[in-house]
């Protein structure tokens, strides 16, 4: 059984920076792909940013340029920059991962706001 736990979520004024993280743990041979997604109240879930286990991304348009993921595999982490921060960021955003098994984990959320 694979855990994801994140952290770094957190109250943040218009225009801030917030970095996420995520750790993976567990029963696990390796991850394969790595996502933020995020979810507010009323609205449906959706995708942030992806990354593979190569290093490859995928960012929303909505954040892009914005927001960054990363990871260090060596420590099975991901994580998400988040700068210039707008009031409709605000959510709960959710790490996933993806791997052999195959495993498809989620993480309990973290919760982030923007607001003044």
């Amino acid at each position: 059984q694979v855990q994801l736990v994140e952290s770094g979520g957190g109250l943040v004024q218009p225009g801030g920076s917030l970095r996420l993280s995520c750790a993976a743990s567990g029963r696990m041979l390796s991850i394969s792909d790595m996502a933020w997604y995020r979810q507010a109240p009323g609205k449906q879930r959706e995708l942030v940013a992806s990354i593979t286990s190569g290093g490859r991304t995928n960012t929303a348009d909505f954040v892009k340029g914005r927001f960054t993921i990363s990871r260090d595999n060596a420590k099975n982490t991901v994580y998400l920059q988040m700068n210039s921060l707008k009031p409709e960021d605000s959510a709960f955003y959710y790490c996933n991962a993806v791997g052999p098994g195959p495993f498809n984990a989620w993480g309990q959320g973290t919760l982030v706001t923007v607001s003044s």
